[in-house]
């Protein structure tokens, strides 16, 4: 399997490569007032208005810097009702990818149900990285919201 490869400080995390439709430079958005504080706004891709999420914000509680590595990664997400969306994921150091089995992922040990979306560990040739799951990233609630939000945007 196919991983695309970005950072949080200095820790590396993995998104599985068949759920990123593309990964963009850094784009204007539109804020949503009263969103959640990780919800830097709404852009236009192709025709549809996508939410973009700060992964910075959400796990690390600061924005994502300003630089060239910064990306948004153009995900597909599943909503609760099975409908398929576009999410934009707004991360740091997007320049890599890796290859790794599933059965490379093992568990962390550390239960977090405050941040659902962090997955299994496995290690590479440059040390360990973690499995994020794009469906878990926000709440049921802020992920109704959010999507109700960018429709009337």
């Amino acid at each position: 399997m196919l991983f695309l490869i970005f950072q949080l400080d200095a820790e590396r995390y993995a998104i599985d490569a068949a759920t990123v439709a593309a990964v963009l430079p850094r784009v204007e958005v539109r804020r949503l007032p009263q969103a959640h504080d990780a919800v830097v706004g709404v852009f236009d891709y192709r025709g549809e208005v996508v939410p973009v999420i700060d992964l910075c914000r959400l796990a690390l509680g600061r924005p994502a810097r300003e630089v060239m590595s910064t990306r948004i990664v153009l995900a597909d997400y599943t909503d609760r009702a099975g409908a398929q969306r576009r999410l934009g994921l707004l991360a740091e150091r997007v320049v890599d990818t890796v290859r790794l089995q599933a059965e490379d992922f093992a568990p962390s040990g550390v239960d977090q149900p405050q941040a659902r979306y962090l997955g299994p560990v496995a290690r590479d040739a440059h040390g360990l990285v973690q499995r994020i799951g794009v469906r878990e990233l926000l709440p049921d609630a802020v992920h109704d919201l959010l999507f109700q939000q960018a429709a009337h945007a």
